[in-house]
């Protein structure tokens, strides 16, 4: 009976451990990807884009630059990322995007969206957003106004 409670108590222990790694690498994922966004946000540019292809390939196999590869993280050169190729101007760009805007682009279509260097964070016109990304922004906007109003 008493080495049942012992063994109970020792994996309740490292449980509780693990937890609290977890945690930790969690909030500082968290806070670098805030950063992140700052500077996503501090470089955005307005973009008419030509929409000529998109594509959900993992991240060694896409078309991106040999520096983007070294520099990345090691835990996103396992991932599977969404890639959007448009004509900007005269020249054929390989962008990368978030899921939700992936699946707003519409293919050979020209729309206007923010660009920050080679990621596409928005599209602002030319789309038509489908209903679970309008509730799941909608949902998401609630959440942010909640949290402000909580923190004033």
């Amino acid at each position: 009976m008493y080495t049942l409670i012992t063994v109970l108590i020792i994996v309740l222990i490292i449980a509780a451990i693990a937890l609290f790694f977890l945690y930790r690498a969690g909030m500082k994922m968290q806070t670098e990807q805030a950063q992140n966004q700052v500077m996503l946000d501090k470089f955005a540019q307005v973009a008419t884009l030509l929409v000529i292809d998109k594509k959900k390939m993992k991240f060694k196999e896409a078309p991106f630059p040999k520096e983007v590869f070294e520099t990345a993280p090691r835990r996103a050169k396992f991932m599977k990322v969404y890639v959007v190729r448009a004509k900007v101007g005269p020249k054929v760009f390989d962008l990368m995007c978030d899921r939700d805007t992936f699946e707003d682009v519409p293919l050979k279509a020209t729309i206007k969206a923010r660009v920050s260097g080679m990621y596409l964070m928005e599209i602002l016109q030319g789309a038509v957003p489908s209903e679970r990304n309008i509730k799941k922004r909608k949902k998401a906007k609630e959440k942010a106004e909640k949290k402000a109003a909580k923190n004033s």
